[in-house]
């Protein structure tokens, strides 16, 4: 089994994901912004038997984005599966009469040009194996636009058309790429957006391959 990337890790979405496709085989890098928390999560995993192992970066900071994911590959092997779920920045969630250019600039730099990079940097590796899969996870903002979140609806967006066409473009290499969009918040105990309930979720993406988009529950629950 090769390596998944969990771009944005912590210690709900990430670690059940990481738990999830850990018990699968898969040797599990996570990355976020701070060293110290995906070491302890990295941690906390290896305890359980898995292979985890973190490393730091800020996905607005494309050479530090591409540093990382070209040393998971170094240290864990190739990423088979890269999963991009960092949250938000706090600039991204403001009314939309509220969102100045610079939030948006802050918005698209999080959300378009942080997956062009990760993706650009793992595809390579992909392509060498014959396979791999691009789970992209959005609030419910990228399915439909909200007026109280104005930066995520524009830059999610922009990824959710970027992740559409390359879904289209790499299928016929092996390559699948989804979007799991969640509306609202992720819930502990919730029956479909608890986190190990989520996790779930994108392992049947990750395995079944059968269409880009999914929605965690209806926009109207």
């Amino acid at each position: 089994m090769t390596t998944i990337a969990i771009v944005g890790a912590g210690r709900g979405l990430g670690a059940a994901v990481a738990r999830r496709f850990g018990r699968e085989g898969f040797d599990v890098a996570l990355l976020s912004r701070s060293q110290e928390r995906v070491d302890a999560l990295a941690g906390d995993l290896g305890a359980e038997g898995l292979t985890a192992r973190g490393f730091a970066a800020d996905v607005r900071d494309r050479g530090a984005l591409s540093t990382a994911l070209d040393r998971v590959a170094e240290t864990l092997g190739p990423v088979e599966v890269l999963q991009y779920s960092p949250i938000p920045s706090p600039g991204s969630l403001r009314p939309v009469l509220d969102t100045t250019p610079e939030d948006l600039a802050a918005a698209l730099e999080f959300s378009v040009h942080g997956p062009v990079t990760a993706v650009t940097r793992v595809l390579p590796g992909m392509r060498a194996l014959g396979r791999g899969t691009v789970l992209l996870v959005n609030g419910g903002s990228a399915a439909r636009p909200n007026p109280r979140v104005a930066g995520t609806s524009i830059a999610f967006a922009g990824e959710s058309a970027y992740g559409q066409l390359l879904h289209e473009a790499l299928a016929a290499e092996g390559v699948h790429v989804g979007q799991l969009v969640i509306p609202g918040a992720i819930t502990p105990g919730h029956p479909r957006k608890d986190p190990a309930v989520l996790a779930d979720t994108l392992w049947a993406m990750h395995t079944g391959r059968d269409g880009f988009r999914r929605l965690a529950e209806d926009l109207d629950a």
